[in-house]
């Protein structure tokens, strides 16, 4: 397992080779498939139910699991994906580490725990003991980052402590907290979902521009260009599959995080309000292979194996 002293080094070594050589000038090694590092799964058929998708909303609650996103994904290559939490109860970690021991397409879980709250050192624990549980998300429904909190700090300080890795669910107003919280727990891997959910709109709101100049030097934050066609906000399934139409986020997100903090996530099936997965896909395949194999096998591969699962 690679720590997190082995996975700054590597980033840097990574980084200053990239400066010394053109984007993508170097062939990839053979890759061993494309890795989603965003995808919900859920059962509204358990007998305890589930607390989201609510019941009201015709696309999302339905039975989704590993076998009907494969049917989509493998024939776009992805032979593997990343699981982040979709649930507020804590024992839907062991749900999806569950699916994950009879699936080996399950590579990992980003799981719910919510830091700063009572038994949150023995829930971590106990869910850790499992191979591929990878890290938490919070933001979003844990309450937002109390970032001087010193329960929360104490909590965060204890996933870098054990390698593990947070996701930051956050508005695009909220990215310089990312950028603090960055700067506050060096030894901990950081990674901002959906692009900050920066809405897909001109111009850029100037706190996401601030933020994402401001990532360059903050080598432990990492980039999930997911939640792109969600940006669009065309819950009609018609999000654009022009790849041109999300240039102008894509081109200052490569600047400042490189091509070594970045990652590949499709959000489904929320993606799918907005667009097929095969646009998802398209969208940052089209940008990716534009700049060279080894940039594509890093975005696709490379770096969520390195930042996620701990090898290369």
């Amino acid at each position: 397992m690679m720590t997190r002293r082995d996975f700054l080094r590597t980033t840097t070594r990574a980084s200053a080779l990239a400066a010394g050589l053109p984007l993508g000038c170097v062939q990839a090694t053979h890759s061993p498939g494309i890795i989603d590092t965003h995808t919900h799964f859920y059962d509204p058929s358990r007998p305890q139910g589930v607390p989201w998708p609510p019941k009201d909303d015709s696309i999302l609650y339905r039975r989704v699991l590993p076998r009907d996103f494969r049917a989509l994904a493998e024939p776009l290559g992805i032979t593997g994906t990343v699981v982040v939490e979709a649930s507020p109860w804590e024992e839907d970690n062991q749900w999806i580490l569950d699916l994950a021991a009879q699936d080996p397409f399950l590579l990992g879980l980003v799981g719910h725990l919510k830091p700063g709250r009572p038994g949150f050192r023995d829930q971590l624990i106990r869910f850790a003991a499992h191979r591929r549980f990878r890290g938490i998300r919070t933001g979003g429904w844990n309450g937002g980052l109390p970032l001087d909190d010193p329960d929360w700090k104490r909590d965060m300080a204890l996933l870098a402590d054990r390698d593990l890795s947070v996701d930051l669910l956050i508005g695009a107003d909220q990215f310089p907290d990312a950028i603090r919280i960055a700067q506050a727990f060096p030894s901990l891997r950081i990674i901002v979902d959906h692009c900050c959910n920066v809405p897909v709109r001109q111009p850029l709101p100037e706190a996401w521009v601030s933020a994402v100049r401001a990532a360059r030097r903050t080598p432990n934050l990492i980039m999930k260009v997911s939640g792109l066609v969600e940006g669009t906000g065309r819950s009609d399934g018609t999000a654009p599959r022009a790849m041109e139409a999300y240039r102008f986020i894509l081109d200052p997100i490569a600047d400042a995080f490189e091509e070594d903090r970045m990652v590949f996530g499709s959000n489904w099936p929320v993606s799918e309000r907005f667009a097929p997965l095969a646009t998802v896909f398209g969208i940052v395949d089209d940008y990716f292979s534009a700049h060279g194999s080894t940039a594509r096998s890093k975005f696709f591969t490379r770096n969520a194996r390195r930042i996620y699962l701990g090898s290369l």
